[in-house]
C-alpha cells in the first residue's frame, strides 16, 4: 500500500448521477506530488480544449496536498482548480480549515465533478457512502446557514459548499469550508452555481499510511516546539494573524490606495489607516483559529456586540485593504460587516472590494449617476453605501448586478471610457500588494497561469523571510547570490522560486511558510511517503507543474504574455522581466512558448502535440 497518498480519486458525474474510482500509478504522484500538481495533469489530459468553464463538460475537482491529512506542520492546504471562468485561463484557488484532510480520511486524493445537475443537489460521502441528494431546502442559504443544516442533519461533518453569489453565478465567487475559509479567486463558486451544486458533505474513517512515523514525528516536534518558543514576528503571526499588514503595508506604500490612483499620505494617512489596525481589530478578539496542522494558529473567532455579531471570524489583511485602504473607508464596523457578508454568500472579496472601487471612481467622475447606482451616493469612505453595494452584488440586484462579475464586465456593460477604472488582470482584480513596492509581482500579476494573484510565486513576496538566506529556509535550496539585482541571477532567481512555491503548494504547505523559521521540506516528503526525493528534484518538479499549468491557457487560446496591467500599478518594465524569467524557464521569450526541448526535459512530451 501507498504511504502518504491514498492511490484514488473519485469522480463524480452529476448529469448521470453517477461515482466512479480510479487507481493512480506511483508515478503520477513521483511527478506531479498533489494539489494542483495533480489536478493541471488529470484536468489537462480529461478535458477538452475550449470547454465551456461553465458548461456540463466542464471538469472542477478538489485536491489535497501531499502531506495533507498527515501531522506534517503547516500542511493542511488543498486546492480547487479547473478551468477560470472569470480569466478563461488555468484556475485554481488554494484554501485551509479541515476540509482537505477529510478528503484523505475518505479515501481519495482528488474528488472531481462534471455534469450539470438539473435541480439543486449536494453531494455526500460519508465512511464509504457515497450520494447525491436533493438540496431544494438548502438552496437560498448562506454558507454557515448550509454548514449548520448539514451539519445537524449528517453529524459531525466537513462542509464546502456555496453561497448566494454563487447560486447566482457571479464569476467572482468562491466555495467557503469551516465557515469562512474560502476557495475566493478564479470563480469557482460560479462553477458550482452552474451545476447546481450545492455543497460537498465529507466525513471519512480511512487511515493515511506513512512511512516513517517515527521520524515524521520527530521532525514534527522539533519544528512546532522552535514555533512555540519563537520569539518577534511569530509572536506578531500568532497575536494579530495576516491584519499585521493593516498598517506596516500601507507604511511602506505597499497597500493600494484609493483604487490604486492615491497615495497613503495624502489620502489615507496614519491617523486613518490606525484605526484599522490588527491592534484595533483585536479588541474584538475571543479566541485563536488555526487550520488542520497549524501550530501558529493565525486566525481568530471575534464577537461584535455592536453589530450583533456573537460569532465572525478576524477579517483578513485583503479584506480591510480592499474594503478600507482601497476605497478610503476607515470604519472598523463597516468591515466587520461586510467580512461577514462575504464570508456567509461565498464572494472573493478582492474582487468585490476592486469593483466596489471602480464603480467609485465611474461615480466621481460622473461616469455613473445616483440614478444608475439605485440611489446610492457612491463617495469615497462612504461605509453605509459601500455595505448597500456589496448585498446588491451579492443578490444581483439592481446595480448590483453589473457589478456582479468584477470590474471587467462592469466596464464593458457600462462603456463611457469606464475600463481605465477597471483594476484587474484577464477579467481578475489584483491583489493588495503593490508591484510599485514588490517588483516582481509585476511580471506574476500579468503573466502567471492564474493571473491578479499574489500568492502566485514571486521573488519579492519573499523579501522578507528566510528562504533569501543560503538554507535559510529549505535545506539544500539556495538562490543566486546577486538575485536582488537586476540581471541573470535574479532572472535564475525567479524561476528557482517558481518552481519551489509549485511544490510546496503541491504538497499542502500554508504560504505563510515562507514567513517563519527553517521547515524541514524534504525530510517530511521523504518521511510520510519513503521517497529518496531531493531538492533538485522537487524544484524539477515545480517547473513541470509550473510549466503544464501555463501550457493550459495555450491551449485555451490564450497566451498571458500579451497581457497588460493598469498602467496606475506599476512602474517596472514587468514584459521584460517576464521574457528573462521565460528564457530562465526554457520557454520561448517572445511567446511564452514552453520549447519542445523543455517538455521533453520534464516529461510534458504528451502537450507537444497541442502546442505545435
Amino acid at each position: 500500500m501507498s504511504n502518504g497518498y491514498m492511490g484514488k480519486i473519485l469522480w463524480i458525474n452529476l448529469s448521470e448521477g453517477t461515482f466512479k474510482e480510479e487507481q493512480l500509478p506511483d508515478e503520477i504522484y513521483r511527478q506531479y506530488l498533489g494539489g494542483y500538481g495533480l489536478a493541471a495533469k488529470l484536468i489537462y489530459e480529461k478535458m477538452p480544449s475550449k470547454t465551456d468553464a461553465l458548461g456540463a463538460d466542464a471538469l472542477f475537482g478538489f485536491f489535497p496536498g501531499l502531506l495533507t491529512g498527515t501531522v506534517a506542520p503547516l500542511s493542511g492546504r488543498f486546492m480547487v482548480a479547473g478551468k477560470s471562468p472569470l480569466t478563461g485561463t488555468w484556475g485554481d484557488s488554494n484554501c485551509g480549515g479541515y476540509f482537505g484532510p477529510e478528503i484523505k480520511k475518505c479515501g481519495y486524493d482528488a474528488i472531481i465533478i462534471k455534469g450539470m445537475a438539473t435541480s439543486p443537489k449536494y453531494i455526500t460521502i460519508i465512511n464509504d457512502d457515497k450520494q447525491i441528494l436533493d438540496a431544494s431546502d438548502l438552496w437560498g442559504l448562506d454558507t454557515v446557514q448550509t454548514e449548520e443544516k448539514l451539519t445537524e442533519k449528517h453529524g459531525k461533518v466537513q462542509v464546502a459548499s456555496i453561497g448566494q453569489s454563487g447560486e447566482k453565478l457571479s464569476l467572482i465567487s468562491g466555495i467557503v469550508n469551516d465557515k469562512a475559509r474560502i476557495a475566493g479567486r478564479s470563480g469557482f463558486g460560479t462553477v458550482m452555481g452552474s451545476k447546481k451544486l450545492k455543497a460537498i458533505v465529507l466525513k471519512g474513517n480511512k487511515d493515511l499510511n506513512v512511512a516513517d512515523k517515527d521520524l515524521l514525528l520527530k521532525h514534527t516536534k522539533e519544528y512546532n516546539e522552535s514555533i512555540s518558543s519563537a520569539k518577534g514576528v511569530i509572536i506578531g503571526w500568532k497575536t494579530f494573524g495576516t491584519t499585521m499588514g493593516n498598517t506596516y503595508s500601507a507604511q511602506i506604500g505597499d497597500t493600494p490606495i484609493k483604487n490604486w490612483g492615491g497615495n497613503v499620505n495624502e489620502d489615507f494617512p496614519m491617523e486613518r489607516y490606525n484605526k484599522l489596525s490588527g491592534m484595533e481589530i483585536n479588541k474584538y478578539r475571543q479566541k485563536p483559529y488555526g487550520c488542520y496542522s497549524c501550530p501558529v494558529q493565525c486566525g481568530s473567532i471575534m464577537k461584535v456586540p455592536e453589530l450583533g455579531l456573537d460569532e465572525t471570524h478576524r477579517p483578513e489583511y485583503e479584506t480591510c485593504a480592499s474594503f478600507g485602504h482601497l476605497l478610503l473607508n476607515d470604519d472598523l464596523m463597516s468591515i466587520f460587516t461586510i467580512n461577514d457578508l462575504c464570508n456567509r454568500a461565498g464572494i472573493d472579496v478582492i474582487s468585490a472590494g476592486g469593483t466596489v472601487a471602480f464603480a467609485i471612481e465611474c461615480y466621481e467622475n460622473g461616469i455613473l449617476s445616483k440614478d444608475d447606482t439605485d440611489g446610492l451616493e457612491l463617495t469615497w469612505g462612504n461605509s453605509s453605501a459601500i455595505i448597500e453595494l456589496v448585498k446588491k452584488m451579492i443578490n444581483r440586484e439592481g446595480f448590483g448586478d453589473i457589478l456582479a462579475d468584477g470590474s471587467k464586465i462592469a466596464s464593458e456593460k457600462i462603456g463611457k471610457g469606464s475600463s481605465k477604472y477597471a483594476i484587474h488582470s484577464l477579467g481578475q482584480e489584483l491583489g493588495m500588494h503593490s508591484p510599485k513596492v514588490l517588483k516582481s509581482l509585476g511580471a506574476s500579476y500579468a503573466f502567471d497561469p492564474t493571473p491578479g494573484r499574489h500568492t502566485t510565486a514571486t521573488l519579492d513576496m519573499y523579501r522578507m523571510g528566510p528562504i533569501l538566506k543560503p538554507n535559510g529556509l529549505f535545506e539544500g535550496f539556495e538562490l543566486p547570490k546577486k538575485f536582488k539585482n537586476p540581471g541573470d541571477d535574479r532572472s535564475e532567481a525567479e524561476k528557482l522560486i517558481s518552481g519551489i512555491s509549485q511544490a510546496t503548494n503541491c504538497v499542502g504547505l500554508c504560504l505563510f511558510v515562507y514567513n517563519y523559521l527553517k521547515y524541514p521540506l524534504i525530510e517530511l516528503i521523504n518521511a510520510v511517503v519513503g521517497w529518496d526525493m531531493t531538492m533538485n528534484e522537487l524544484v524539477k518538479t515545480g517547473l513541470r507543474i509550473q510549466t503544464l499549468r501555463h501550457s493550459f491557457s495555450l491551449k485555451e487560446g490564450i497566451n498571458v504574455i500579451h497581457n497588460k496591467l493598469p498602467e496606475r500599478t506599476v512602474d517596472v518594465d514587468y514584459l521584460e522581466d517576464y521574457k528573462a524569467y521565460c528564457k530562465k524557464m526554457g520557454w520561448n521569450p517572445e511567446n511564452a512558448y514552453p520549447t519542445k526541448e523543455t517538455l521533453t526535459d520534464l516529461n510534458l512530451n504528451f502537450v507537444i502535440k497541442d502546442l505545435y
